[in-house]
């Protein structure tokens, strides 16, 4: 009979515990702005690169197209960001932030900088740039 593993011993739940912990850090400063830290990295997708198809999109945040539907009717239902149909094809819809989205968009990033600030306070800007360039790395591969 095998000995049941110990949390401790389990990489997702050590990285779920900590998204939890890093996500609560993000939510209070962003929720002054009126938005989620899921909906900011949506927003700040498509401040970079607008016109992204729904397949680009959820690819380029590891989302399920799905998921990346229900995080995008907020958005879109408070006139954020916008659909339209792709150039080449007008059954792929591309997503771009609207001017409200921009400035929206904007507000919430000093927001998101603040919470930046604040964990890496907490956890030290070495740690923290090492941190992200493994978790990033582990959803590359």
């Amino acid at each position: 009979m095998t000995r049941p593993l110990s949390y401790d011993e389990c990489n997702c739940f050590a990285l779920r515990q900590a998204a939890r912990y890093v996500t609560q850090i993000y939510e209070r400063h962003l929720g002054a702005v009126g938005v989620t830290a899921a909906q900011f990295t949506i927003l700040a997708k498509l401040a970079r690169k607008p016109n992204l198809t729904m397949a680009d999109l959820a690819d380029s945040m590891v989302m399920e197209r799905t998921t990346l539907v229900r995080a995008l009717k907020p958005l879109q239902r408070d006139g954020l960001v916008t659909t339209d149909s792709a150039d080449h094809d007008a059954r792929t819809y591309v997503f771009s932030l609207t001017e409200a989205g921009e400035s929206l968009f904007d507000q919430a990033a000093v927001a998101w900088r603040n919470a930046q600030d604040e964990f890496e306070a907490k956890f030290g800007p070495a740690r923290a740039k090492a941190l992200r360039g493994e978790l990033f790395e582990v959803s590359t591969e």
